[in-house]
């Protein structure tokens, strides 16, 4: 499991590079990592693929708007990691191929550009799961035991060469032009590009000499994680014959808490007290993630009053900050008295200090507002 990395870091420039920069900046990332310059190489993919994520947001003014302001969470419109990452090769030349002064990485002229001529890796299909999660997981971190079924290379199972392409994962074509001799080179359709075929096969085994394995994975979830985010564990998707490992992609969904609200990396709790409590104070214990904490309520205190419990919220899946715990405070007005209680409030009635005072009364939604953002 890998911890998102920042998008200006990555290709590295500063959050005020102009889209020039930026640009130059992913080219000369892009090529140091480039899969024909390290082949087989799975960490250089692995950055290849990264910096095609930065570049996907950087390069595109309302993504980088919304990143720059609300981080990962952000870049997607609220859904977890970029598209860069989860991209095969084909995708990432396809959508970029400008950058690198071509188009597709499988085609090449005059022997160069592209791919080079190489053979072309494939890759398994990325698998998809969704794991629920408890607000205190969420506060803390978890390390989760979950079962996935992948397709596997199956025992027994051999491959050979493929004829059609002689094992270069190629087939390329002589063409005659005004400019002289050209070569381009497709996917051989036969291998799809991996240069081997199926050479045996035991019984129970597919079309591609996989087998479907149930595996038990141990993932560990950073704190702060929201609904809707993804994470990746690279390599534990289904795999390819002659290739590597798709992804396991685990999009999380939050389980609601019955007494704590999530606002953000902000916490929400909704306190009821008494009027007695509220007009000569008290103090009371109340949730929080990790544990109960206990706050002092002070004398007339007035409903809708707003306590913050600084750093007793959620911490940021970037790690850059941590929320608070807000207690909105209710006053609790009995709907059934007693006589003797009708008789001890009628007594008050009249009193000076249980009249209206512009002091006392509910200072109204932009008040508090302004209150809690002091």
């Amino acid at each position: 499991m890998s911890t998102k990395r920042d998008y200006y870091e990555i290709l590295g420039v500063s959050k005020t590079a102009t889209p020039e920069e930026i640009k130059k900046a992913y080219r000369k990332t892009a090529i140091q990592f480039h899969p024909d310059k390290n082949p087989g190489n799975k960490e250089a993919e692995d950055k290849f693929k990264e910096a095609a994520e930065a570049y996907e947001i950087l390069s595109d003014a309302d993504k980088r708007a919304r990143y720059d302001r609300f981080g990962h969470a952000g870049a997607n419109g609220g859904g977890g990691y970029g598209g860069g990452h989860n991209m095969n090769m084909e995708d990432i030349f396809s959508q970029f191929g400008d950058i690198f002064g071509g188009g597709s990485p499988f085609d090449s002229f005059f022997g160069g550009g592209g791919s080079g001529g190489g053979r072309r890796q494939r890759k398994g299909s990325n698998l998809r799961i969704k794991l629920k999660l408890t607000l205190d997981e969420i506060a803390t971190g978890v390390e989760k035991k979950i079962k996935v079924n992948r397709l596997v290379r199956a025992e027994g199972v051999t491959f050979k060469t493929c004829t059609t392409c002689n094992g270069t994962g190629q087939i390329k074509k002589v063409v005659n032009t005004m400019l002289g001799q050209m070569v381009s080179a497709t996917t051989c359709s036969t291998c799809d590009g991996s240069g081997q075929i199926l050479d045996k096969r035991p019984a129970g085994v597919d079309n591609s000499g996989l087998v479907s394995k149930e595996e038990i994975l141990s993932v560990k979830i950073p704190a702060g994680v929201g609904e809707g985010m993804q994470l990746a564990m690279s390599g534990k998707g289904n795999e390819a014959p002659g290739g590597v490992a798709g992804d396991l992609l685990i999009l999380i969904e939050e389980q609601e808490d019955r007494q704590l609200k999530r606002d953000g990396n902000n916490l929400i709790y909704e306190l009821y007290i008494t009027v007695v409590d509220a007009a000569l104070g008290t103090s009371v214990e109340v949730p929080s993630v990790g544990g109960k904490v206990k706050i002092k309520i002070e004398p007339g205190t007035q409903s809708g009053k707003i306590l913050r419990l600084r750093g007793k919220g959620l911490k940021d899946v970037n790690g850059y900050e941590t929320g608070d715990q807000l207690i909105y405070v209710n006053v609790w007005i009995p709907k059934k008295l007693t006589a003797d209680e009708k008789a001890k409030l009628e007594s008050l009635r009249g009193a000076a200090n249980f009249q209206p005072h512009p002091d006392a009364s509910d200072k109204g939604f932009f008040e508090r507002m302004k209150e809690y953002f002091s």
